[in-house]
Parts: C-alpha cells; sequence; structure tokens
C-alpha cells in the first residue's frame, strides 16, 4: 500500500472529475525528493522522429533499476483503483463490464510507449464515458454487443479527429474550456451520471436521456423498488465515503466492491433480487475493425468530435497540473499519443478514453518515475481478465452504480461556485448556463454550450478590450494611464494612445473609433493635437480588416491636421505593417522605439510644447526617464 503523506491527503480530498486536482508543484516536485523529477534525455530531431514521437518509449529505454520498486509498487496500487472504478464506467458506456478491462488493457500499454507525461494514468474516465453512453445508449437500442460495435467504432473515430488535429497542429484546441466553463460542464456531467444510475441502486427499469426524463420514469415505477439493492448501493456507498475520508491513501472503490462482492457470495444477493455481474469472459477479444452500418457513421462522426475536444482537454489538464520539473508535457504530442490510445482501445472492442485525476494522484503520491507503473498496471489488468472472471460474477450492480455516483458526487464542487461569485459574476453565470444547458440539452450537446461559450467570451473580450490615454507622472519612470494616476499629465498636443488586445477584424472599428474619441477628448483648446502615437506593446497581431482600420484612421487624422505614429513597435508586428503596405502611411520618423525617444522627438519639434518645470526635480527626471 502507498504511503501518502499530507500533501497528498489533501489533493485525494479535493478532487477533480473522478479525481483530485493537484496543488501547484514546486520546482523539487510534489515530495520535495529531487530526484524524483531528474529530467529524462531528450529527444528530437530529424534523426529521431520515431523518438520525438514516442516519449515514453524512449524514457523507458533510458530506464534506472533504482526506479523499479517505486514504478512497480505505484503500478499494483493504482491497479487496484482501476479495476472496480472502471467497471463501473463500463455501465454508463453502455457495454459490458469486462469491455472496460480490453480499454484500460489498451490504454495503459499505449500510452505508456507514446504519452509525454510520466505520471497521468490513462482509462476510462467518467465524464469521456458518460458522453460516449449517450451516443451508444441512443444507436444500439439494448443489444450489448451492438453497443460494444459502437463504441469501438466511436473510439476508433475519436482517433481519427485526434490524429487529423495533429496534422494541423490543434494543440491549443486544449484552451477552448476555460475553468467557469469546465465548473459547469463538470457539476452537469455529475448530476447527469447520478440520474442515470437511479435504476441500477434502485432496482427498477428507467428510460430517458435527460435528467427530467429518467427522475420522472423512476417516480412512475418508485413503488418497484428493490430494498435489497438499494441497501446494496447505500451501503457501498457509505463505505466508499467513510474510506475516502478516514484513510484517504486506501483504495476506496477496491475495498467497498470486495466486501459488497464477498457480502453477495455470503448471503445470496442474486436469490434476493439483486442483479450481479454474471458471467465475465476470461481472456483477450480477437482485434479487429467493429461492424456498425453505415447508417452509423455520421452520428459517430459528430459524436465523436465532441467526445475527442472532452477527451483531449481532461488529458491536457491533467498533464498540466500533475507536471514536474523536467517534464516536456507538449499538446501536439500528446494528441498522437491520444489518437494512439483510441486506436488501440477501438480495435480491441473498447471505448473512449482520458486521464483519470484519481489515479494519476496515486501515481504521483508514490513518486513514480516513468511510465512503466502503466505497464505493471495492465500486467494486474491483465491477470484479472485470465484469471480472475469467477471471483467477479457475485459483483452486485447496485455496487458499481455506487462507485460511478461517488465519483459524480467529486465532480460538483460548490465551492468553485461560490469563488467564481465572489471573483467575477459574469464568469458565474458562464458556469451556471453551461450546467444547465448539458443537464437540458445533453452531455453532447453541453460540450457544444461550453466550447461556443467559452469562444464567445474570449470573442467579447477581445471586442472590448482595456484602453488608455498615457501622461507623464511626477517622480514615476514612463508614461502611465492618466485613469489610474490622478496627478499624470498629457503632453500639450501630443495623444500617446494604448489599446489592449491584438487587432482583428472583431475590434478593428471600436479601435479605429476609439482613438479618433482620444483625440477629440484629449486635444487642448490653446494646443490643438499634432501627433496621435500608437503605443502598440499589446498589439502583436493585425488582421487585414484591422490593416484597413488603421488605413482609414491615418486618412481621418490626416483630415484634422494630426499626425500618426507608432511607438514599441516589435519586429513581427512591423513585419505585418509592412506586408499590410502601412508603412508606405507612416514615415520611419514616426516610429519609434520607446516611449522616450518619441517623446524627445516630439518636443524637439514642437519645443512650445515643452510645459515641464524645469525647476520641478520629479519633473526632470520625468524628461529624462
Amino acid at each position: 500500500m502507498v504511503l501518502f503523506d499530507k500533501r497528498v491527503e489533501r489533493m485525494l480530498r479535493h478532487p477533480r472529475r473522478d479525481g483530485p486536482v493537484p496543488p501547484p508543484m514546486d520546482d523539487d516536485g510534489p515530495d520535495g525528493d529531487d530526484d524524483a523529477v531528474e529530467a529524462l534525455p531528450p529527444v528530437g530531431g530529424s534523426r529521431f522522429a520515431l523518438r520525438a514521437l514516442t516519449p515514453g518509449l524512449t524514457s523507458l529505454l533510458h530506464y534506472r533499476r533504482a526506479w523499479l520498486r517505486a514504478d512497480v509498487f505505484v503500478g499494483v496500487a493504482v491497479a487496484a483503483y482501476l479495476v472496480p472504478q472502471v467497471m463501473a464506467y463500463a455501465g454508463m458506456v453502455g457495454v459490458p463490464a469486462v469491455a472496460a478491462l480490453w480499454t484500460s488493457l489498451a490504454a495503459l500499454v499505449v500510452y505508456a510507449l507514446l504519452g509525454s507525461s510520466r505520471c497521468l494514468s490513462v482509462g476510462p474516465e467518467a465524464t469521456v464515458a458518460l458522453l460516449s453512453g449517450s451516443v451508444v445508449g441512443r444507436l444500439a437500442h439494448g443489444d450489448p454487443n451492438r453497443a460494444i460495435a459502437l463504441a469501438a467504432a466511436l473510439s476508433l473515430v475519436v482517433a481519427g479527429w485526434l490524429f487529423v488535429a495533429w496534422l494541423v497542429r490543434l494543440g491549443a484546441v486544449s484552451d477552448l474550456l476555460s475553468h467557469p466553463l469546465l465548473i459547469g460542464y463538470l457539476t452537469g456531467a455529475g448530476v447527469l451520471m447520478m440520474a442515470g444510475q437511479l435504476g441500477r441502486i434502485t432496482g427498477t427499469q428507467i428510460s430517458g436521456d435527460s435528467v427530467i426524463a429518467q427522475v420522472r420514469s423512476y417516480v412512475r415505477v418508485a413503488g418497484d423498488t428493490s430494498r435489497p439493492a438499494l441497501l446494496v448501493g447505500l451501503g457501498t456507498l457509505a463505505v466508499l465515503f467513510a474510506v475516502h475520508h478516514l484513510r484517504p491513501s486506501w483504495p476506496a472503490p477496491l475495498i467497498a466492491v470486495v466486501l459488497a462482492t464477498i457480502s453477495s457470495a455470503a448471503i445470496g444477493l442474486r436469490e434476493h433480487g439483486v442483479a450481479v455481474l454474471g458471467h465475465v469472459p476470461a481472456g483477450l477479444p480477437t482485434p479487429g475493425l467493429p461492424r456498425i452500418g453505415a447508417s452509423d457513421i455520421e452520428p459517430l462522426l459528430v459524436a465523436g468530435l465532441g467526445v475527442a475536444v472532452v477527451a483531449f482537454s481532461d488529458n491536457m489538464i491533467g498533464g498540466r497540473a500533475f507536471a514536474r520539473r523536467g517534464d516536456r508535457f507538449d499538446a501536439n504530442t500528446e494528441l498522437v499519443a491520444l489518437a494512439g490510445v483510441h486506436a488501440a482501445t477501438g480495435l480491441l472492442h473498447g471505448f473512449p478514453v482520458s486521464s483519470s485525476g484519481t489515479r494519476t494522484a496515486l501515481a504521483v503520491a508514490g513518486k513514480v518515475r516513468t511510465q512503466l507503473y502503466s505497464l505493471v498496471a495492465a500486467g494486474v489488468v491483465l491477470a484479472v481478465l485470465l484469471f480472475a472472471g469467477p471471483l467477479l460474477k457475485e459483483l452486485p450492480l447496485p455496487a458499481l452504480a455506487a462507485v460511478v455516483i461517488y465519483a459524480a458526487v467529486h465532480l460538483i464542487q460548490p465551492g468553485e461556485y461560490a469563488w467564481l461569485w465572489g471573483f467575477r459574476r459574469s464568469e458565474f453565470a458562464v458556469a451556471v448556463v453551461t450546467c444547465l444547458g448539458t443537464l437540458v440539452f445533453g452531455i453532447l450537446t453541453g460540450v457544444g454550450v461550453a466550447v461556443t461559450l467559452s469562444v464567445a467570451e474570449m470573442v467579447a473580450r477581445l471586442s472590448r478590450p482595456p484602453d488608455a490615454i498615457e501622461g507623464l507622472v511626477p517622480g514615476l519612470a514612463g508614461m502611465h494611464d492618466v485613469d489610474d494616476y490622478p496627478e499624470a499629465r498629457t503632453v500639450p498636443g501630443l495623444v500617446v494612445y494604448r489599446y489592449d488586445a491584438p487587432l482583428f477584424f472583431v475590434n478593428a472599428e471600436d479601435f479605429r473609433r476609439a482613438a479618433l474619441s482620444a483625440v477629440t477628448e484629449y486635444g487642448r483648446p490653446d494646443t490643438p493635437v499634432r501627433w496621435l502615437v500608437l503605443n502598440v506593446e499589446a498589439n502583436m497581431h493585425v488582421d487585414v480588416t484591422a490593416a484597413r482600420a488603421l488605413a482609414r484612421l491615418h486618412r481621418d487624422l490626416a483630415g484634422r491636421g494630426v499626425t500618426l505614429g507608432l511607438v514599441r513597435v516589435k519586429h513581427d508586428l512591423q513585419r505585418q505593417l509592412e506586408r499590410a503596405g502601412l508603412l508606405t502611411l507612416i514615415p520611419p520618423d514616426m516610429i519609434f522605439p520607446t516611449l522616450p525617444t518619441m517623446l524627445a522627438a516630439y518636443w524637439t519639434q514642437f519645443p512650445d510644447a515643452h510645459d515641464i518645470d524645469e525647476d520641478d526635480e520629479d519633473d526632470r527626471d520625468a524628461l529624462a526617464r
């Protein structure tokens, strides 16, 4: 059993998705052991293309014997969590429990070879399983064999989307789901997960794809609730939460499921009407392509895109959160790794996966060195598939439903909503809307709502970003926003304007209007505006629409007798402006590298605007700067 320190206990007490969010790690890793985070040998270069695509394999090829004990120990501990956990998730997808073990075996082995994280535990995960199940269940119509084929086909589709994303270098797609959106999405997913287990934990038959439909369906059959099934489910839940709070280092799902299985065999729960897992086929399935109909391809393609976005985003969030010094966790490398994982799970008749926070935290707590621990865990899963089938047949299904509910509860974090409310109401609203969208329209549509809201929020922020008129502040170097410093003074006849965002089609006209308004607002009756100088330090990108807006701004200013200039122009931006033909409008002597050089040029040309008091020490310092 892995011995957890107090820091790791905190990690397990604050779960993310189906597991914990780790605290920020310092340069010495989570345990202060610098050896545990020693950088692995570099990969890459044209001569080592294969090793660049297989960073996990590269780390294994440079394995040190001193790491073996920890990796083996952690691998066994992770497998103890994994087996009961993923078997519960199989029910969410609508496939037999053994399919989760096939999935885990393929995911653990392939990610160990291709993944760029040394600690991520990749395999079945709650939200991806729920998302996959919403698609598979709608198309399978209760046929378990068809559900296996559809889930495997969905996994192959996800692999295809991830591979396409790698080809066009779309690693940044992992940033589409902002924190408020994830909070809302995971809350909705957690409620959907719990509603989906109502039938299993009560021993009733319910139907419906939404929370409201499932609750209504249960209300109609509530009188048929099986008391033995409900007692098994509630008892398993009690064990899960008791172990989690009293002994967070222990594998709560394994303990709860083992106790439930022993009780089932001893009491004979099957004879009391409690559904059990039944026969678990031994051995491995024959790899092959799933057989599906042509009519299934279109819905799987659409659903696969949503699953790919969620799976990859989840993997990137976990990988970044658990990264340690020396890690080279790369988004595009992870696209290749996850594509390979999904291709393998699809061919082995599994279902889509992502990374598990609980299992990854367990690996970090055990001071894992490499992905060898995943290969050890895969060995344990293989042993279960080959030898443990008879031991699992009496496992009660309400106990597996309790494991899912236990994971779902950890997805719902009221404290996050309270924090968002105190930080910014608009982001709180985004989280609530995303949650409601997931609950009302379903898990797949909820993903679309989350991504759409994320993009819309980003565009809204960029379309009306902060701006500033800059002036001199006595005793303070540089030029600063006059709204931040009441004592700031603008230079007569000079308006220095800063627009804090890249310039593109969304904000191009707003930028032009705001710059013209600045000229009108800060012109002095005794000294008309002579120069409008744009401080472009925040404008690292200009598209065609913004370039045209700049040209119109130049024309409008020229009509007023105002000269347009630029200051703090980065080389990348200067090349863009040159390609757009704007540098033919703005002469070289109106492009300045720094604010002091711009001020010196202005005062040289317009000495009458030099209203600084030479006898004032602060003003002399400001001028010198």
